[in-house]
């Protein structure tokens, strides 16, 4: 019993030490590319729930801008932004978590959304619903570990 007992402590200590590893959207560390390094989680992305992420027209809605053709089966993929089909040839890891937390920091004047993002909007809205939101301070579009999965999910997309 006492064996189980101590397993089971561990077990909730990682979980914490894992927990506490997530970083906030304020302190992420963008470098003068844009490019995030550390990961916001310290657990590695699931690409398939990246691609369930990507195609939910209410959380990444990624498809409303870009194609993916591995995502065919997906309707109505955009044409406004480029093609995300080679993905992980084009962009490191570091850059596609850059590009997908705060794109504006790679390219300024960008029309794509910072989904990892709490303050300094200039429309701010309840994420895809055109409605004005409810609390001061808005949460973030994505969490850190679905910003995670996405990446895991472009770092798949090879020519």
């Amino acid at each position: 019993m006492r064996k189980v007992l101590g397993t089971l402590g561990l077990c909730v200590a990682m979980a914490g030490m894992a927990a506490a590893e997530e970083i906030a959207p304020a302190a992420v560390v963008y470098d003068d590319y844009g490019a995030v390094e550390q990961s916001l989680t310290g657990v590695p992305g699931d690409p398939a729930r990246g691609a369930e992420t990507m195609v939910n027209r209410g959380k990444g809605n990624c498809l409303a801008c870009h194609q993916v053709t591995a995502l065919e089966s997906a309707q109505f993929h955009g044409e406004v932004g480029p093609s995300l089909d080679g993905a992980g040839d084009r962009w490191s890891e570091a850059e596609l978590r850059g590009l997908v937390s705060n794109a504006k920091k790679t390219f300024d004047g960008t029309i794509m959304p910072a989904f990892y993002k709490t303050t300094g909007f200039i429309r701010p809205g309840d994420a895809f619903t055109g409605k004005a939101p409810e609390t001061p301070e808005l949460p973030p579009l994505l969490t850190a570990q679905e910003i995670e999965d996405v990446v895991a999910f472009l770092a798949t997309l090879k020519d």
